[in-house]
């Protein structure tokens, strides 16, 4: 761990939701905010405590962590943070940009409008953030993905892309400095596209927005 990570005892019992759900939402926000830093192997016991639960509600949520990517096991069978690098994150952007712009495509008929709006008024509310706020940035970020990913009626390549997000998210919480501007611009004309019912436009949208995303990975680490 890169620093001493806070968080709320999560057995106090007007918190709602499993242990495990509850620990597997602390461990991913330690990630996003590089408290548990890439590479770094987990201490179950040092979490447990820090988390105030057994080991075996944190076991739960880690196993759920390694089979989304999130995680990996160290050769001495511990938990440890997945790191990418950028090899395979350029890579796994080429993907995305193939089955993410199809995807975008596909669920124009499909994403609920409600659900467009609160994807929208998320969105507009990170934009207007005073101070830059990474875990607001993040949901943001996967709320606008998810909708598209979610949606796209296909459930093979729904799984494809959430095991493709995983791996490029991780590297990017990682390596890459934030970038909110251009985000919530592409993020915007997605929106933007869905909300026309527009199939084309959503293709069109996703598939810039991934290869920016490229482009700065190379601009930033070259």
């Amino acid at each position: 761990m890169t620093k001493q990570p806070s968080s709320p005892d999560l057995s106090a019992p007007q918190r709602r939701g499993t242990l495990a759900g509850r620990a597997y939402d602390a461990i991913s926000t330690m990630i996003e905010q590089r408290e548990l830093a890439a590479g770094s192997v987990i201490v179950e016991q040092q979490i447990a405590d820090l988390l105030g639960i057994s080991r075996t509600p944190l076991r739960h949520a880690l196993q759920r962590l390694e089979a989304q990517g999130v995680l990996v096991k160290s050769a001495n069978r511990s938990f440890q943070v997945r790191k990418v690098e950028l090899s395979e994150y350029l890579q796994s952007l080429k993907v995305r940009e193939l089955l993410e712009a199809e995807a975008a495509a596909l669920c124009v008929d499909r994403v609920d409008a409600a659900a467009l709006a609160g994807a929208r008024a998320a969105l507009q509310a990170v934009k207007q953030q005073q101070r830059y706020e990474m875990l607001a940035h993040w949901r943001s970020d996967d709320e606008v993905h998810g909708l598209v990913i979610e949606n796209c009626g296909n459930r093979v390549m729904a799984d494809m892309l959430h095991a493709l997000r995983a791996s490029t998210k991780m590297f990017e919480i990682d390596r890459l400095a934030e970038r909110l501007e251009p985000d919530t611009r592409q993020h915007e004309l997605i929106l933007d596209a869905l909300e026309a019912r527009d199939g084309r436009l959503a293709r069109k949208a996703m598939a810039g927005h991934i290869r920016s995303l490229r482009q700065f990975a190379i601009d930033t680490i070259s």
